[in-house]
């Protein structure tokens, strides 16, 4: 089991970046698929990005594709998100997510779906201002 703590929210400007952490604690990290979710006022939750346990193998949903990245640091039990060219609509709250598994579920795009996912952290807020 990981538990996993969000940090980075804040408000940004339009065309700003931002640089989400998810810090875990447990062990067995590298077993561990991230994802990255997101969720807007009113709207469900949906995927934005997963990285397998190595790293080598990374997904993202289409409408950040070019524009977020996502890595990992197992060395410090660390994923982070980095957005650029941040819009209104990346508002929300990010959460990241885990779940043991193996790169393939990063590959179809499982990862993607929040209920593909069995921990979770609390979230940490984005706001972008246009």
């Amino acid at each position: 089991q990981l538990q996993l703590v969000e940090s980075g929210g804040g408000l940004v400007q339009y065309g700003g970046s931002l640089r989400l952490s998810c810090l875990a604690s447990g062990s067995f990290f590298n077993n561990y698929i991230i994802g990255w979710f997101r969720q807007a006022p009113g709207k469900v939750r949906e995927g934005v990005s997963c990285i397998s346990g190595s790293g080598i193998t990374t997904n993202y949903t289409d409408f950040v594709k070019g524009r977020f990245t996502v890595s990992r640091d197992n060395a410090r039990n660390t994923v982070y998100l980095q957005m650029n060219s941040l819009k209104p609509e990346d508002s929300g709250v990010y959460y990241c997510a885990a779940v043991q598994g193996f790169a393939q579920a990063v590959l179809t795009g499982d990862a993607l779906l929040p209920t593909h996912m069995t921990m979770w952290g609390k979230g940490t807020l984005v706001t972008v201002s246009s």
